[in-house]
């Protein structure tokens, strides 16, 4: 099966942010600092805390949501220039191949550690912070999808 496409901006902003939610480190970092944020605000409400130390938490708590949900994915998008061309992607039972007008590469189904699946894009994980972003829509129709879907499964790992 062979795919062709193209990325846009705003569902690769979103795949970069379930990139970074999907993290296990990042995840327990937001479950504290939100258990944190409560706790100042039931610190603040039962009179333990002064105003100022719950303005900090708050802060904090707003300042970590901001750089996860904004700053990151746009700092990633803006620096990876991989986003601005158009590619073809072949899929076979032994792997798959990566072609841009200035080459491609393949890689065996082993080279992939797991995959995770967003609503616009599979992800393909070599390790925790190399990946490509396969397009849904590249696919043709749903059945292709469906396809590519079952391949994936078939042969590498959810991560």
């Amino acid at each position: 099966m062979t795919i062709y496409f193209g990325y846009e901006k705003g569902q690769v902003i979103q795949a970069l942010r379930y990139h970074f939610i999907s993290r296990q480190e990042i995840r327990i970092m937001l479950i504290l600092v939100n258990v944190f944020a409560l706790a100042s605000v039931t610190l603040y409400a039962l009179g333990k805390i002064t105003p100022m130390a719950f303005f900090m938490g708050s802060a904090l708590w707003i300042v970590l949501m901001i750089s996860f949900w904004f700053i990151l994915p746009f700092m990633v998008y803006r620096r990876a220039i991989t986003f601005k061309h158009e590619f073809s992607m072949d899929f076979r039972d032994d792997g798959f191949t990566l072609a841009h007008e200035r080459g491609s590469k393949s890689w065996p189904w082993t080279a992939l550690k797991s995959y995770l699946e967003s609503p616009h894009f599979f992800h393909l994980y070599f390790d925790s912070r190399s990946f490509l972003l396969v397009p849904k829509n590249g696919c043709k129709d749903s059945d292709e999808v469906f396809e590519l879907r079952k391949l994936i499964k078939e042969k590498v790992k959810k991560g």
